[in-house]
């Protein structure tokens, strides 16, 4: 007869029995590791207010005063014109040789004596009584007729000397000594030394009155600033901008023709900034930690200038919200805090 196995069957069940009941009364160490610390950190609302926004316009710097001058009558030029030379208002420039109009000029002055001699005697023979008025009065008529020929002449004689018309800068000669001067014939080409910088202001922005200032940047950190002095009443139907001019300094420095920037005052925005130290790297993005309910939320931003401390937020925070303004390195997504 084999012994039966029941006994020992009952021992083992009673053996398991007791360690599972024994387990269950000991503490997870794991478990208890694991568990999120809270972290002491100072936090901040997040606001959003209104800020002055600025577009930067091409502009070009221009002299105020230009003129090119040119020819009135047909001779053979003289000149000693340098471009970039300094001319004072009224500085012969150009000479033009026109013998024919020297010798009306002759002309016109001895019509002019002999007009005048031959009223005088007249004159004297009225006063005698052997004269009449009628003929006094056509030689006076025929004397002013010639000191008007005169006139003229001296008039024409004039545009052989071609003179500056302000003071400035030579931009361009377009003759050279021997040439044939024409009437309408370009010369040479004056800018003034006070500069203004003309600028396309797009009909989106809105107008300043006459007089206010605003800056140009010259470049390499350089700026001054520019008053408007004209503004065209209506915009290009072509380009849907108004034409500015801005008046510069008499110290600028800057030159004809030079590139600037215009910063001319947009609608204002509203911008959402936060603490710099807010905001930590994580490759390539920008994360902040908000507060939701005592826990450290991670949260994905999208920035942009940074200025005096604080970072403009451009996308991914709410006026509001809580955000943590010194993360430690340590902080975690979820993990409590703290306040």
């Amino acid at each position: 007869m084999k012994p039966s196995l029941l006994p020992l069957l009952a021992v083992t069940v009673t053996v398991l029995t007791f360690t599972a009941c024994g387990g269950g009364s000991d503490t997870n160490p794991s478990a208890a590791a694991t568990s999120p610390t809270r972290v002491a950190a100072a936090t901040t609302t997040v606001t959003a207010q209104s800020e002055s926004r600025i577009r930067r316009l091409p502009g070009t710097v221009q002299a105020t005063s230009r003129a090119t001058v040119a020819a009135e009558i047909m001779g053979s030029v003289t000149t000693s014109l340098e471009v970039g030379q300094t001319v004072a208002a009224g500085e012969i420039l150009v000479h033009i040789s026109a013998d024919e109009l020297s010798a009306a000029v002759a002309q016109a002055r001895a019509a002019l004596d002999l007009a005048t001699r031959n009223h005088q005697r007249e004159s004297d023979l009225l006063a005698r009584g052997a004269s009449t008025a009628e003929t006094v009065q056509n030689l006076e008529d025929q004397r002013r007729m010639a000191a008007a020929q005169l006139e003229g002449s001296l008039a024409r004689l004039a545009y052989t000397r071609v003179a500056a018309p302000f003071a400035g800068t030579i931009a361009s000669r377009l003759v050279e000594t021997g040439d044939l001067a024409v009437p309408g014939t370009p010369l040479f080409t004056l800018q003034g030394a006070q500069l203004e910088v003309q600028v396309a202001v797009p009909e989106s922005l809105a107008s300043l009155p006459l007089g206010d200032t605003v800056l140009i940047e010259l470049g390499e950190d350089r700026t001054a600033p520019a008053t408007l002095t004209e503004a065209a009443p209506a915009a290009d139907p072509l380009t849907r901008s108004r034409l500015v001019r801005l008046g510069l300094p008499a110290a600028t420095a800057a030159i004809p023709g030079q590139f600037v920037r215009v910063r001319w005052p947009d609608q204002a925005a509203i911008v959402i900034t936060v603490p710099t130290t807010a905001i930590s790297s994580f490759g390539q993005m920008q994360r902040v930690f908000v507060v939701s309910d005592g826990r450290a939320a991670l949260r994905l931003v999208r920035t942009g200038r940074t200025e005096s401390g604080n970072t403009v937020i451009l996308a991914g925070l709410n006026p509001g919200e809580v955000i943590v303004t010194e993360p430690p390195v340590s902080l975690q997504d979820g993990q409590p805090l703290n306040r």
